[in-house]
């Protein structure tokens, strides 16, 4: 990440948008630091999370075939290659792939904000099959139920039932759920909800990119 992008992403997380306690604080010292870029495993752990039924703790690596999930008021940063995910509470993910390139990752429940390397991957998520390449993305799964932001980059949303649907965003432009009535899928138009643009510059930082957009902060913090 360039020196005046690290600047920035600083002064950014540093005005307490994500707390001063919490992954601004934290992400504000790592960036002060120059201690960001090549982090992988677990980043950041608040609150009791597992990798693989582990204890997860920070350092702790993550790779392909693991399965990551965070407990009740928890949340943890990883990173996988050039992936970076944030889970927030109650949240199962499964990764797959191999190593740290991964292919496919699941979100089984719960809340889930990612960012992506330029690479084919599909992001699987109740009955919803979301194809995307090098974006940023936010997803809330229920039973019947699929939050999607495409919050920049290409995205193709296939589903039982449904024609895919191709999507291109720059700034959370189009929002949408995803609804399961048991033999098909469909989609309509959502709010913008539950996520920050400071935290997608957070998690950019982290695999030593930036995020494409250029008015961070932009949106609010929705419903937590």
């Amino acid at each position: 990440m360039k020196h005046g992008s690290r600047r920035d992403a600083l002064r950014l997380l540093a005005a307490g948008v994500l707390g001063p306690a919490g992954l601004g604080g934290w992400m504000a010292e790592a960036l002060a630091a120059g201690t960001v870029d090549g982090a992988q495993g677990v980043a950041r752990v608040d609150g009791q999370a597992t990798v693989n039924g582990k204890l997860a703790k920070v350092g702790m690596p993550v790779q392909a075939g693991d399965r990551v999930v965070t407990g009740k008021n928890a949340q943890v940063v990883i990173v996988v290659g050039k992936d970076a995910f944030l889970l927030r509470d109650q949240t199962a993910l499964q990764l797959k792939g191999k190593n740290d390139v991964l292919d496919t990752v699941t979100i089984q429940a719960g809340k889930l904000l990612s960012v992506f390397g330029r690479k084919a991957l599909t992001v699987e998520a109740g009955i919803a099959a979301i194809g995307i390449r090098g974006t940023g993305a936010y997803l809330e799964v229920e039973p019947k139920r699929v939050y999607f932001c495409l919050c920049y980059g290409e995205a193709v949303v296939n589903g039982p039932n449904m024609p895919a649907k191709s999507l291109k965003t720059v700034h959370h432009e189009s929002p949408m759920y995803l609804l399961d009535d048991g033999s098909s899928l469909r989609a309509e138009p959502g709010p913008f909800l539950n996520h920050k643009d400071e935290e997608l510059v957070m998690l950019e930082a982290l695999v030593g990119r930036e995020v494409p957009f250029t008015n961070p902060g932009a949106y609010p913090a929705g419903r937590y």
